[in-house]
């Protein structure tokens, strides 16, 4: 139920709002307007333009991102100086459509001013602005999400590393609200390059990397073209370099990702495929992702980097001297593999072939699919602890 002229702000919502601090803020159009809904109740919109935040009656047009939850759940984060974000890692509060605005705004109206607070920014580079989320102190950790994620898949990790470590969760190029040139290779070797350009930017000289699927390949790529600049490798169900044949090489390597500027795609129709393609899409972290996903997608340059980088993926070249493997037997990184044994894209037996190539590296199968950080975080996060420490 939308609010009538006559009605004011619950005194909660403006409560939120007014403790809006812009310097943990960070959105690329300097403006943005979120929806607050009061399940069963109200809704209001929190319009943030420049530094400053105000809130107002819901608009007809479709907000930037909206955040839902009861009542209680609103006073409650209200009065809790971490904010939203407790209610948010709990459940009782939803974030849909854009996660880097909604949670954005969480960490901007949580009251937190201890170093190592939750903040949203970008860094600039040659290729473009690159947008990261970070939180706590100590060695920096940077988080390397998957094909068609965004760093917002790495959120769990902030809340379960940050007291141990900076983890810097950045969205790759391409993906998210990073730059998506047109015409970038958007393979192994250039998101690697991106992630160091990302780290000379927020002035990181060393720092262990943590990849899930595609992230897991690009942290890979960094450690063994830059392993003066990286420390410790946690790869999640990374994508590797298949070894059988690939049956539609030829053609994949015909088809041109620059289609995707061109391509028509409606996103009720994309939407439609996707929650059928996902199971439990409806609610929770798995709809929050397929937001992310068709965010980017629906737009002709998220497009054209998803199909490059999934080209690249599939086209990656395992054997010789400049093949994937005999690279990777030349790591000289401590490595430590989490698998999950219900994997349908990176299957766990893909262990058996990097023991071959690298045999000291650690590894951890888990139940769960392919994203152990979302799926069952408390057991991916101990191990990743362990290892790091």
């Amino acid at each position: 139920m939308s609010p009538t002229a006559t009605n004011a702000p619950p005194a909660f919502l403006e409560e939120l709002v007014g403790r809006f601090d812009a310097s943990v803020f960070h959105s690329p159009a300097r403006r943005a307007r979120i929806r607050l809904e009061v399940e069963g109740e109200s809704e209001w919109d929190a319009v943030i333009e420049g530094t400053e935040a105000r809130l107002e009656e819901a608009a007809s047009r479709e907000p930037d991102s909206r955040l839902i939850a009861d009542a209680a759940t609103w006073r409650r984060i209200a009065r809790d100086v971490r904010g939203g974000m407790t209610a948010h890692q709990k459940g009782k509060l939803r974030v849909r459509t854009n996660l880097h605005l909604g949670v954005g705004l969480l960490a901007a109206t949580s009251s937190n001013r201890e170093p190592g607070r939750m903040r949203f920014g970008s860094v600039g580079t040659r290729i473009g602005e690159l947008a990261y989320v970070e939180a706590g102190t100590g060695p920096p950790l940077l988080a390397l999400h998957g094909l068609g994620g965004t760093k917002a898949s790495f959120l769990p990790t902030l809340a379960a590393l940050a007291e141990s470590h900076r983890v810097i969760a950045l969205d790759l190029p391409g993906f998210g609200e990073s730059a998506k040139p047109i015409g970038a290779a958007y393979d192994a070797r250039f998101m690697a390059r991106s992630v160091i350009a990302a780290m000379d930017g927020l002035e990181i000289d060393s720092a262990h990397l943590v990849g899930n699927s595609m992230g897991g390949r690009v942290a890979l790529e960094a450690g063994m073209r830059h392993h003066d600049r990286v420390q410790r490798l946690v790869l999640l169900c990374p994508a590797v370099a298949w070894l059988r044949d690939r049956r539609y090489a030829g053609l994949v390597r015909l088809l041109r990702p620059e289609m995707g500027l061109l391509q028509v795609t409606p996103r009720p129709v994309v939407e439609s495929v996707v929650r059928r393609l996902v199971p439990g899409a409806t609610d929770g972290w798995a709809a929050a992702g397929v937001d992310e996903f068709l965010r980017s997608y629906v737009t002709p340059r998220g497009r054209a980097a998803f199909y490059a980088a999934a080209r690249h993926i599939y086209l990656d070249e395992p054997d010789g001297e400049e093949g994937f493997w005999y690279r990777l037997s030349e790591m000289q990184r401590d490595c430590l593999f989490i698998w999950g044994a219900h994997d349908g894209l990176v299957p766990a037996g893909f262990r058996r072939h990097v023991e071959e190539w690298l045999p000291r590296a650690e590894h951890l199968v888990l139940q769960c699919g392919h994203v152990p950080q979302v799926e069952v975080p408390a057991q991916t996060h101990q191990a990743m602890r362990k290892f790091l420490a």
